[in-house]
């Protein structure tokens, strides 16, 4: 139930009727006895500056979480980045200040290696494929570089993004190997889908058949796609006896993240 006296989170993207997050922050707010709650916004790209200038006064709005595909533009319309973000160059998490200043950070690698160690990978001297270098993708591929990965391979059919993210990469991690070459999958202990290829039930793969026979049986491989929730690329490989780590995993594993961001619950909820 909102009430007057119910402050609000909300999430922001487009599409966004796909999303977990609502379901998911509010049913922790009630089981903890909350008055809080999340919105979903679908928000139509020409309008967002409007919607941050309106959420600097929004005095009941504590923070947004934010979706594709604003995440990177958005990075640029806020009044401070953590350094992760700013290394970045995208948010996926805003809170308002009581002054109304924006603080932005970027906690999706965070929860995807939450999820990830849930199934009992470790990145430390691991070697990792990255589908996609958009915004979750960088997230992801940031977040295993600071935990120790010994190869990082970052792929996207935008090659020149995918270059330019493995170079600012290793500007901030010069001793580990970063690339964008590779032609098996066998070698790769984890194999991540951060691209919306298979949303919506679309039957789309984010990479060629032939290539996910190379699949080793012992690779976590992941979605972040979170409808449906087994996605083709993740039937394919549990088809092959990997273990799969789903999308919604990493949205309920990194929402402490995000809602201690926000300032509404734990880390650790």
């Amino acid at each position: 139930m909102i009430r007057g006296s119910t402050e609000l989170v909300a999430i922001i993207g487009s599409p966004i009727a796909q999303v977990k997050s609502p379901g998911n922050f509010n049913a922790w707010f009630t089981e903890h006895g909350q008055d809080l709650a999340m919105i979903a916004v679908d928000i139509a790209e020409p309008h967002l500056a409007s919607f941050i200038q309106a959420l600097r006064g929004w005095n009941n709005l504590r923070g947004c979480v934010v979706t594709v595909p604003y995440k990177q533009v958005l990075a640029s319309q806020l009044d401070q980045l953590s350094p992760r973000a700013a290394a970045l160059g995208s948010v996926n998490v805003i809170r308002r200040d009581a002054d109304g200043r924006l603080q932005g950070d970027n906690v999706d690698g965070e929860g995807f290696l939450k999820a990830a160690r849930a199934h009992g990978f470790q990145p430390a001297g691991s070697r990792a494929l990255v589908v996609g270098s958009g915004g979750v993708g960088a997230a992801i591929a940031y977040s295993l570089c600071e935990s120790g990965v010994r190869q990082l391979v970052i792929a996207d059919l935008d090659q020149p993004r995918a270059e330019a993210l493995a170079e600012r990469l290793r500007s901030h991690f010069p001793l580990l190997e970063i690339g964008n070459r590779y032609d098996s999958l066998e070698h790769f202990d984890l194999v991540a889908n951060a691209t919306p290829v298979g949303m919506g039930g679309t039957g789309e793969m984010p990479l060629p058949g032939v290539l996910l026979e190379t699949l080793s049986p012992t690779a976590l491989v992941a979605d972040v796609v979170t409808s449906p929730v087994l996605t083709p690329f993740l039937e394919v490989a549990q088809g092959m006896g990997c273990r799969i780590q789903t999308g919604p995993e990493m949205a309920r594993a990194q929402m402490g993240n995000l809602g201690a961001h926000m300032g509404v619950m734990p880390v650790d909820a």
